[in-house]
């Protein structure tokens, strides 16, 4: 059951995730054209696609696309045995709550990556196949600021881009997954105290009681 709970957390995440892309692919225009204000001029909703990770940045091979989404299955089953680990371990409930929003993230987008270049027929025109080449979906654009960043900018000097990256519901789960733990690290990682260790200890032998007599 513990397990089902923080397992669970990923699951919604990825059903929500996949559903606003859905409604957002067949319900929405691409591009400005379709743009809808949510809140005055700041907060909107803009389908857009992204071909590579995080601000658009791409690996430059032809071939770029099938490693990162390669390497995210990967991230992801390393991901699923990290908080299968914790929560056999006992980890506080707070750090695997985030672990569980940042599988869930993680998972949502690599559908995008694997399967939307069959399923949306999304994929760049000169991609070698469409599987594994999928664009993710973005939809949540806050409009703080956009417009060309100089020459001297790494990575993105000399393009024009927005202030804040349009985003969707799993980049949201990813982020405040991670930031929860940043914020509230001294909590989730804190030394135990002999008093600490000895309630472990019985919280541990209390579910080894209620595993077997579920048996």
């Amino acid at each position: 059951m513990k397990y089902l709970k923080y397992f669970g957390i990923a699951l919604l995440i990825i059903l929500i995730d996949q559903a606003v892309k859905m409604l957002v692919h067949y319900q929405m225009d691409f591009g400005t054209p379709g743009q809808i204000k949510v809140f005055g001029d700041w907060f909107k909703l803009h389908y857009t696609t992204n071909p590579g990770m995080a601000f658009g940045m791409e690996l430059g091979t032809k071939y770029g696309k099938v490693l990162l989404t390669s390497f995210r299955l990967v991230a992801m089953f390393g991901i699923g045995y990290y908080l299968y680990y914790l929560i056999k371990k006992g980890t506080h409930a707070g750090y695997l709550v985030c672990i569980s929003l940042i599988l869930g993230g993680a998972i949502g987008n690599l559908i995008d990556s694997m399967f939307y270049g069959v399923w949306l027929k999304n994929a760049p025109l000169d991609a070698p196949t469409p599987w594994f080449h999928g664009q993710v979906v973005d939809m949540f654009y806050i409009d703080i600021w956009e417009g060309f960043v100089p020459q001297w900018v790494p990575l993105w000097g000399g393009s024009y881009t927005a202030l804040w990256p349009i985003f969707n519901v799993a980049d949201a789960s990813i982020f405040v997954g991670v930031a929860i733990i940043l914020i509230f690290q001294g909590r989730f990682f804190k030394e135990k105290t002999a008093e600490d260790e000895s309630q472990e200890v019985d919280e541990i032998q209390k579910q080894f009681i209620e595993d077997k007599s579920e048996k």
